[in-house]
């Protein structure tokens, strides 16, 4: 069983939404979240990355930082800008990303269930980044942004958020600068609640899209609550993290490419006749970008001229859930083998480019500080259940969700 239960959500005024609504804290650097934060008070960004109003010379990870945040909170909350719900609610929060639609319940989801596997991981996590949000987390007694869950998609929950949808007007409803829509209706129906939290009591698991180390330090924080508080009962705040729960259905997975910095020594003939003893390879005709249309085809762009790459029979085991991932099927057949990248994870001779940011990207790459750069097919959300259900773990780098959910829309307080 899934446990999915309703919270009360610190969020904006929905005059403000717009302007605090922020991009997730992991998807800038320092200096880029400084600048989107800059000129708007408002920003969320002043909680979530709250390094950028302290001086440069005090380290993102200084106790500093989390006092910041707290400040920063706490002021939010007592300017207005803002409020706690006075009742536990779902939320419905729907995101538009050119004539796509994804549409999810926000809620908050258990410590145990984590623990227990019903909500199923695919990832690693690297320690000090849990170690930052478990921080971040425990100083503001608050989870500052959510989890991105999935599930195998049920009609009942669907039909119920289409109706409410339909018939009810929302809370939020904004476009940010990246052109995605973003619209919240507060589901406070309690017969309505009450069937939502029985029917995801009859859902086998729940799936992390994105979010690990957020999981992974929510989940820490709670345990550390309950050793500080031996006599807990279960029922405390702590003991829920903040999720973004979307069907399957509504997932979008975009290509997750690579850039390699240099050729291992190899000229570019020594390099693709090594690369044709596990792959098929065709130059592109007119130099056209190659775009992968299928699984276990990739393009490639080096010394300014694109190939299209097709994995040989034999090359990877179509049984095994983590071997036929495409990630997995270059690492092993050409990366490690070929370009000497080990550890994809720590290796610091390869970076990750999402496919929101297009093939330009990678040719700009490879014109800049690369030598090579490979075109990804994306992964699929099946291949992600298959993954997690047997207890693996996926290639680093594999998924590139979109559109990211925006921070500072809800906020779940852990006491």
């Amino acid at each position: 069983m899934a446990i999915v239960r309703p919270f009360k959500g610190i969020r904006p005024k929905a005059e403000l939404a717009s302007k605090v609504a922020e991009l997730p804290y992991d998807v800038m650097n320092r200096e880029e979240a400084k600048q989107m934060g800059k000129d708007n008070p408002y920003s969320f960004l002043h909680i979530s990355r709250s390094e950028i109003d302290l001086d440069d010379s005090v380290g993102s990870y200084d106790e500093k930082v989390y006092s910041k945040a707290k400040e920063n909170l706490d002021k939010m909350i007592s300017d207005g800008i803002l409020a706690h719900d006075k009742e536990s609610v779902y939320y419905i929060y729907q995101q538009k990303m050119e004539n796509r639609v994804q549409t999810g319940i926000v809620a908050c989801t258990s410590i145990d269930e984590y623990l227990s596997d019903v909500i199923k991981k695919h990832e690693f996590t690297r320690p000090v980044k849990e170690t930052d949000r478990i921080n971040h987390f425990d100083k503001c007694d608050a989870n500052t942004e959510p989890v991105f869950l999935t599930y195998r998609s049920n009609d009942e929950i669907n039909n119920i958020i289409v109706e409410w949808v339909k018939n009810h007007k929302p809370e939020y409803d904004f476009v940010s600068e990246d052109g995605i829509t973003h619209t919240l209706w507060v589901l406070n129906d309690k017969e309505l609640s009450n069937k939502i939290q029985s029917i995801f009591a009859g859902i086998d698991y729940l799936y992390i899209a994105d979010g690990h180390h957020r999981t992974a330090s929510a989940v820490k924080v709670g345990l550390k609550r309950r050793q500080e508080n031996p006599n807990f009962t279960g029922e405390e705040e702590y003991n829920y993290f903040l999720s973004v729960i979307f069907p399957d259905k509504d997932m979008y997975i975009m290509d997750y490419n690579r850039v390699v910095k240099d050729l291992n020594g190899l000229i570019k003939e020594e390099l693709i006749k090594k690369i044709e003893e596990k792959f098929d390879v065709e130059k592109a005709e007119k130099n056209v970008q190659v775009k992968p249309s299928k699984k276990h085809a990739f393009g490639m762009f080096v010394e300014n001229q694109w190939y299209k790459l097709v994995a040989k029979e034999g090359t990877f085991d179509k049984n095994d859930p983590v071997e036929r991932i495409d990630a997995e099927i270059l690492q092993s057949n050409l990366l490690n083998p070929i370009l000497g990248i080990g550890n994809p994870r720590t290796d610091k001779r390869i970076d990750f480019v999402g496919g929101i940011r297009g093939l330009k990207e990678l040719e700009k790459r490879v014109s800049k500080d690369m030598k090579i750069a490979f075109s990804m097919y994306p992964t699929s959300i099946e291949d992600l259940f298959s993954i997690a259900d047997a207890g693996e773990v996926m290639p680093p780098k594999s998924t590139w969700f979109e559109p990211k959910l925006r921070s500072g829309l809800f906020v779940h307080a852990l006491s």
